[in-house]
């Protein structure tokens, strides 16, 4: 490894103490800068929460990015079995081990009953691991899993005794450590003894929750002995790379807006807006079901694959064939801009998976499409059955990683209510979004209308008023706003009398907003 590669791996905390980059995906943001180096962390989970991946990735990671040896120990599976199982992320460990990059130390049980690490005491792994330290001159170790091992004692002291010695010799031989464990509950003691984490400089958890009818991947970092981490649980997935953590929480609100505009497909909506939406913004259109969302969506991605732009509609209300037949109604031929290489349609059904892993789809989708405009239709039904903030982390995950890439991004919101007003606030992403359409039912003469109004709209003027919307052959139509009622976000429609020189004197008022916002 080069001296240059050397610095990239490493760097030095303002305390002095110095990191080693983990290149695990969002790993190195939570844990401000990776692991410390030449220190032990223990990795602790129940059965299923990823630690052996993670700690097996770790040293994939060392080999292939900064050409760093490292030493795999094994307590359950065998190295056969390990090997296979690396080959569903694209990891040749075999071709490692054969360049002596790799090694792994098999300790598992012995089938005929034999106990390869000693009946008392550890001195036996310590020196073949040492050993194999020495000769391959790792600078990683991976331990999976400690708990395997120890379950034979039930002195407290001995295993602490036995935990000690290992961390104490990894120390001297100056390699930085992984060592897993099991806990017995996602939120109880952190590992099976009670004493792993005292012994170790770091502490990790990984979870695998089951929240309402989805289970719900996170880590948290305990402790980094002598430095500094973010705090609390951050969800992560796992996917063909590999384990991967959304830092939500490390993301900074830095990203440049833009003073450009983009059409929604809609003239009228336009002029509503102040001219457009910003590109970069992120749209929220929030109402009853029915009231013309998905038109507004289909009109959007419209526009922008007629000026050459491409775009992707996550759906997860509807099928293809119904989106497509929808669309072809209004006059939108979904099929052709499919063809023509300027939309992606992908419909999956929420319960599908966890959100976490709806992230990363998106986000993949998003870097190989490499989309100006997308749209999710809707919202409302990724946030079935899961908790308020686990959903909100999905959205601001969303949203940042559209802002970072300066996409357009339009999303739908199905409320419950089907008249009346509505609480924005309700959906937890009213703070999140850039600007806001509400779109309701409302009685007028003894008749169903839709009723349509920029409810927010950050950085420009827009429209105040509450038009009349109107859905055709051709689309949307908006109308005037409705000057003769009032009280139409409640759902209680009221006539009044018209004060025409009142209407005028707000009309130029209107202008003259309009036109000092505009200058």
């Amino acid at each position: 490894m080069s001296e240059k590669e050397q610095q990239e791996n490493k760097s030095t905390q303002s305390g002095g103490v110095e990191k080693i980059r983990t290149m695990i995906e969002g790993f190195d943001d939570i844990s401000h800068g990776g692991l410390p180096v030449g220190r032990t962390t223990l990795v602790s989970g129940t059965s299923g929460t990823g630690k052996t991946l993670l700690s097996l990735q770790f040293l994939y990671n060392g080999i292939t990015y900064f050409d760093e040896p490292g030493v795999f120990v094994t307590f359950e599976e065998s190295p056969s079995d390990i090997i296979k199982n690396a080959h569903i992320f694209g990891w040749n460990l075999q071709r490692l081990i054969d360049e002596g990059k790799l090694f792994i130390l098999d300790a598992s049980p012995d089938p005929e009953g034999q106990d390869i690490v000693g009946n008392f005491d550890l001195s036996a792994l310590i020196e073949r691991l040492q050993y194999a330290i020495r000769k391959y001159k790792a600078k990683r170790v991976s331990i999976d899993s400690i708990t395997a091992v120890f379950q034979q004692y039930e002195a407290v002291g001995v295993v602490r005794r036995e935990i000690f010695r290992l961390v104490a010799r990894l120390k001297q031989l100056n390699v930085t450590t992984i060592i897993t464990t099991e806990r017995g509950e996602e939120y109880g003691p952190v590992a099976s003894f009670g004493v792993e984490e005292f012994v170790s400089d770091n502490v990790v958890i990984v979870r695998n929750v089951l929240e309402g009818e989805r289970r719900r991947r996170t880590t948290e970092i305990l402790k980094l002995r002598g430095t500094t981490h973010m705090k609390g649980e951050y969800p992560f997935t796992i996917t063909n790379a590999g384990v991967n953590i959304f830092p939500l929480g490390a993301m900074r609100l830095t990203q440049r807006s833009s003073n450009v505009r983009v059409s929604s497909g809609v003239r009228t909506l336009d002029e509503m807006c102040g001219g457009g939406f910003f590109k970069d913004s992120i749209i929220l259109a929030t109402g009853a079901t029915g009231t013309g969302k998905t038109l507004l969506v289909s009109k959007f991605l419209q526009d922008g694959c007629i000026n050459g732009e491409r775009a992707i509609l996550f759906a997860y209300e509807e099928s293809r064939a119904q989106l497509s037949r929808n669309a072809s109604s209004w006059g939108i031929d979904f099929e052709d801009l499919e063809q023509q290489g300027l939309l992606k349609i992908i419909c999956t059904y929420p319960e599908s998976t966890g959100l976490e892993d709806h992230l990363q789809i998106i986000k993949s989708e998003i870097a190989d499409f490499k989309p100006s405009r997308i749209a999710i239709d809707s919202l409302s039904a990724l946030a079935r059955g899961v908790s308020n903030n686990a959903f909100r982390q999905f959205v601001i995950g969303v949203t940042g990683y559209a802002k970072q890439e300066e996409i357009t991004g339009f999303f739908t919101n199905t409320t419950d209510q089907f008249m009346g007003s509505h609480s924005i606030t309700d959906s937890h992403i009213s703070t999140i979004t850039d600007t806001i359409l509400m779109l309701q039912y409302v009685e007028i003469r003894g008749e169903m209308s839709r009723a349509i109004n920029v409810f927010k709209m950050r950085g420009s003027w827009h429209d105040k008023g509450i038009r009349e919307y109107n859905i055709t052959a051709d689309g949307p139509e908006i109308k005037d706003s409705f000057r003769n009622y009032e009280r139409i976000v409640s759902g209680a429609p009221t006539r009044v009398s018209i004060d025409e020189k009142a209407e005028l004197s707000r009309i130029v008022k209107s202008f003259e907003e309009k036109r000092s916002t505009d200058s």
